[in-house]
């Protein structure tokens, strides 16, 4: 008779990976610490091989380990998800939610949006993740992240929310001394602070009023990877930058910065909500779901209200 694979250990491991420490790892499982070692160390033997490093003071995964905590993640996500989806219909949601987000439109929107959540949801937990990295949902845990970009990835279940217009922007005193740019080809005489993230790397693509494309290769005093950082540059007349209008649309409004070639459109990217295509939705994620469409659909976001 087949063995059968030991899940109680799997998702064991999985929390101790996640967490990075047997204590913390048993005190969210509400298991005691020997449980948790014990479960390790079954699936150590059954492998013949270890899948963290010890010492006494830090706890490291192992090649093997590392691999194997993916899946060792999975697994516990799934027996989460399916324990909430069977107490969904006859319990108020509750637990915890681990959402991905990019750094600037989580700190500028996300994070004052939630304040209404939890208060809608006292029995629900938001463990917010910011980067602007892209992030693997599945193998991190995630149920669900909020993108801006033009998505690619077909193992996703993705939702689009509203277009994110991106504008070339800079401050009046950039163009009192360095004059304003009529065509995209003028840009390389100019100085350009960029986003490091942008996936035409340190070319800026434009699309014209009549459909021509223009790339441009630019260059200037600042890279960042993070599109806040280059604010302050912005504001001081360092450069100019092209910025999703969610991080720039406050600046506009009270003329701190002004918009130029607006008859260029950037490449078009948009916010999308993405969540993993398998598995039962728990109703924590649902309600999650539903008030960020609410609060970001076309329409509805912030910076579309101006």
């Amino acid at each position: 008779m087949a063995r059968l694979p030991d899940l109680e250990a799997w998702a064991i491991f999985g929390k101790v990976a996640e967490a990075g420490s047997f204590v913390r790892a048993a005190s969210e499982l509400g298991l005691s610490k020997a449980t948790v070692s014990k479960a390790v160390g079954r699936l150590e033997r059954h492998l013949g091989e270890r899948l963290f490093n010890r010492t006494s003071r830090r706890l490291s995964l192992t090649e093997t380990g590392r691999i194997l905590s993916v899946r060792a993640a999975r697994i516990l996500a799934d027996a989460e998800a399916v324990e909430a989806e069977a107490t969904a219909q006859s319990a108020a949601p509750r637990g915890r939610v681990r959402v991905a987000a990019p750094m600037s439109f989580g700190l500028l929107h996300i994070a004052p949006a939630l304040p209404d959540f939890l208060a809608a949801y006292p029995e629900i937990s938001v463990d917010l993740h910011l980067s602007d990295q892209i992030i693997d949902l599945v193998g991190g845990g995630f149920d669900l992240a909020l993108r801006i970009a033009a998505l690619s990835d077909s193992s996703m279940i993705a939702r689009r929310l509203c277009r994110v217009p991106r504008l070339l922007v800079g401050a009046p005193d950039y163009f009192s001394r360095h004059g304003r740019p009529s065509h995209p080809r003028e840009l390389v005489r100019h100085a350009c602070l960029a986003y490091s993230y942008l996936p035409s790397g340190e070319r800026w693509e434009f699309t014209g009023p009549a459909g021509e494309e223009q790339s441009i290769a630019v260059g200037g005093p600042l890279i960042a990877n993070n599109a806040d950082a280059l604010m302050p540059a912005l504001r001081a007349g360092i450069g100019l930058a092209v910025q999703p209008e969610f991080v720039v649309w406050n600046d506009l409004r009270e003329g701190r910065l002004e918009a130029v070639l607006t008859q260029w459109s950037a490449l078009p990217i948009a916010l999308n909500l993405l969540i993993p295509a398998a598995g039962p939705r728990p109703s924590k994620v649902a309600v999650l779901i539903d008030f960020l469409v609410q609060r970001f659909s076309h329409g509805a976001a912030p910076w579309e209200k101006q």
